[in-house]
């Protein structure tokens, strides 16, 4: 029985017969790589970028770390695990991973609470919230290298700011040299690195408190709780999630700390203040041992490559499977 066709009355004209399953797959493959093809074009400047400025340094550092180079010409100078044998045997670099834990600790402890414990206040009603928000954010928008030297002026043994203002009000016993002192520069290091770095976290917590719904702390407070059940209960629950990537970014940051250590102190006095990039830096660029500075390179990214895997896994893993399930759920 053959087949015929009738006019499609509804468009005016005829329609046509259909077009062939073949004719469809062909078309949907050329729009496919299409779309791949533009994809990647967008892509590829920045893929070349990363492979360029990231991805290939390092693997050349892992490759260097393996030999005794200086810098100059390509390493020919195999030593096998020799520097990374070295590095776990040289009491500065052990100096480093205990100030990166201090560091982390005293983070963690203070610094993040009293960023929290701003937001929280400048979260109320209040007059002048917009300016102290905007002096408290202002010195993380300051370069490490301002933050340093002026810093190291506030701070100068005698006659800086610090010690001036101490003598002016009888309590010149407490002065001395901040950053000269072994026994004070860690101390005076965190109060450096926390001016600087309280408040993008406190702004972190801020955007997080303004997502918290005001129902249900309207909805505490009615029930009778008062401020801290309110915020124990209510807020900080709530809040979690962007505690959590503060934390992260907070532990990242001591781990890689090094630009403010270089303009302040440079490590010293004697190593006290060093800290592993630092290390890495006197090594790589002032005694031209770059075979050992790129194993310092190795496990300071080991150590952050760890301790981020373990960090997504046990700790962000509920956030990241809320996310997963929400765009699931919206049919993204």
């Amino acid at each position: 029985m053959t087949s015929t066709y009738l006019p499609d009355k509804r468009a005016g004209r005829d329609a046509g017969p259909p077009a062939p399953a073949a004719h469809r797959d062909r078309g949907r493959a050329r729009r496919r790589t299409l779309n791949w093809l533009t994809a990647t074009a967008f892509q590829l400047p920045a893929l070349v970028l990363f492979m360029g400025l990231v991805l290939l340094p390092m693997l050349f550092a892992l490759y260097a770390a393996f030999f005794r180079w200086g810098g100059f010409g390509m390493p020919s100078d195999y030593v096998g695990g020799e520097n990374f044998s070295r590095l776990f045997q040289d009491d500065v670099f052990l100096g480093d991973l205990w100030r990166c834990l201090v560091l982390v600790v005293l983070s963690l402890a203070l610094q993040l609470p009293f960023a929290l414990a701003m937001a929280v206040l400048l979260n109320q009603r209040m007059r002048g919230r917009a300016v102290y928000r905007m002096l408290f954010f202002a010195p993380y928008v300051l370069s490490e290298a301002i933050t340093g030297v002026l810093f190291g002026m506030i701070f100068a043994p005698d006659d800086g700011f610090a010690d001036q203002v101490l003598g002016r009000i009888g309590l010149d016993g407490l002065g001395g040299e901040w950053f000269a002192d072994p026994s004070t520069v860690m101390a005076t290091l965190f109060l450096v690195m926390t001016w600087k770095y309280f408040g993008f976290h406190m702004m972190l917590y801020l955007a997080g408190l303004q997502a918290v719904p005001r129902e249900l702390t309207e909805a505490a407070l009615i029930d009778g709780a008062g401020p801290w059940q309110r915020f124990r209960n209510v807020t900080l629950p709530l809040l979690a999630p962007t505690l959590r990537i503060s934390v992260f970014l907070s532990v990242i940051g001591a781990i890689q700390l090094f630009d403010l250590v270089w303009v302040t102190t440079a490590g010293g006095p004697d190593h006290h203040s060093e800290t592993m990039a630092v290390t890495l830096f006197q090594y790589g660029f002032k005694r031209y041992q770059v075979g050992y500075a790129s194993a310092i390179s190795v496990v300071m990214f080991a150590i952050s490559l760890v301790f981020a895997l373990a960090y997504q896994r046990f700790v962000l893993r509920r956030d990241l499977e809320g996310a997963t399930t929400t765009m699931r759920g919206d049919g993204k």
